[in-house]
This record gives structure tokens, sequence and C-alpha cells, in this order.
């Protein structure tokens, strides 16, 4: 999932983008409002972490150009700000969380793990599939109690990525955008997200078969999930 960090203290940025690369988000930092505007203007993101105390922006007003331009990405305000009046306007104008310096890193993943369990209604971490059991926190594959092992991290990724979108067909350029950070042409000559998902299904019958994992023919893929 990417993230955008908008944060113009760099120690803090690069501590956050370090945490978020190791908790698998593709992270961008701008240090200032002007590049993170011009970023939220063009670009799309899952999470939008925003430092409302930035030198030439006004965070709130980020706020509003993220939930404007990102209507799907989920914000959280970082700041050191204490007014209680900074907190209630940031909800108010739609901001999904809120966290005040200094904070946890812990604490930040274990919010955006909720947002991301709320806003794609999953009740738990941990999904059945058929005979399969996914741990979306652990970020494990297992079948009849024995972990899958030959699942790569971006192969996961993408599973995940499908369960939290369960039900929905998403395209070729929708998975590679979110997951990889870029967009791959859906074209007769790319077939990069379908290499990914036939080793997933060769890796997982070996098991049994992951009849979830649908191929909406002409558009992309989907998982049933009931």
């Amino acid at each position: 999932m990417n993230v955008l960090i908008i944060e113009d203290e760099k120690s803090l940025a690069k501590e956050l983008e370090i945490f978020l690369a190791n908790c698998n988000y593709l992270c961008e930092i701008c240090y200032n409002g002007k590049t993170a505007s011009e970023k939220i203007a063009v670009n799309l993101y899952d999470f939008i972490l925003i430092d409302l105390g930035l030198p030439d922006y006004e965070g709130l007003d980020l706020l509003k150009e993220a939930k404007k331009n990102n209507p799907e990405a989920a914000c959280i305000i970082l700041t050191a700000r204490a007014e209680v009046y900074d907190r209630i306007k940031g909800l108010d104008l739609g901001a999904d969380d809120y966290l005040p310096k200094p904070f946890s890193m812990l604490e930040l993943q274990s919010r955006m793990q909720a947002i991301v369990r709320r806003k794609f209604g999953l009740k738990h971490t941990i999904v059945n599939l058929g005979d399969f059991v996914i741990d979306l926190n652990d970020r494990t594959i297992s079948h009849q109690d024995k972990e899958v092992s030959t699942i790569t991290k971006k192969e996961f990724d993408l599973i995940a990525y499908l369960i939290m979108n369960k039900n929905r067909t998403l395209t070729r350029p929708q998975l590679s955008e979110h997951i990889w950070g870029s967009v791959v042409n859906d074209d007769y000559d790319s077939n990069y997200i379908d290499v990914h998902i036939k080793n997933i299904r060769k890796k997982l019958s070996v098991h049994s078969a992951p009849d979830w994992l649908e191929t909406v023919r002409g558009l992309g893929y989907k998982i049933k999930l009931n």
C-alpha cells in the first residue's frame, strides 16, 4: 500500500519511512507543503500522514486537498500541537485519526491496521479461504496448520490486497499501482500481474485448489469471500 509522509522534521520522516517500509508499505516523503500539494494533486495514495506544523503550508489545508483529490486515502494527522481545536477541526475535515507527537511507531502501525480493517470491512485479520488460513498481521498463509513457505513477499501482498477488496474485481493497473508502486500497461504484451497470479495458483494448488481466486475475463482478478 502506498503512503505519503508529509513531515518537515527530516529525521522523523526518515524514521517513519524506514519503519513503514519494514511493515511492507511503499513510502514517499515530502518535507514541505508545496511539494506535498503537488503530489496529492496527481498521485493516489492509500495513506497520507500529515504534519500540521509545516513551515510553508497550513496542514489543515493539505488535509482538505487530500480529501478532495484522494478521497479514498486514509489521512492521519501527526502534530505537536496540543490544542483540542486542531484535533476537532482535523477530524471534522475528514481525518481518519490523530496522533500527537511524540508517538510510538507501533501505535501508528496499529492504528493504520485498524483503519484498513474498518475501511475494507474486515472484522478480523485472520481470513479463511477454502482450505487456507491467511493471517494479514503475521503475513502467513497456512494449510492444515502448516505454513505455505513458498509464497513470496510480493505474492502475499497481492493476495492481501485482493482480500481487502473482497468480491471486487481489480484491474492489472490497479494491482500494480497499489502493490508495486507503478502502473503496468494492461495490454496484450503485458502479463506481469498474470505471471504472479499463475505462480500463486501453482504454489497453492500443491496443497489445495484456490478456487476462491478468480480471473474476470478482460478485466482482472478478484477473491470471493463470504
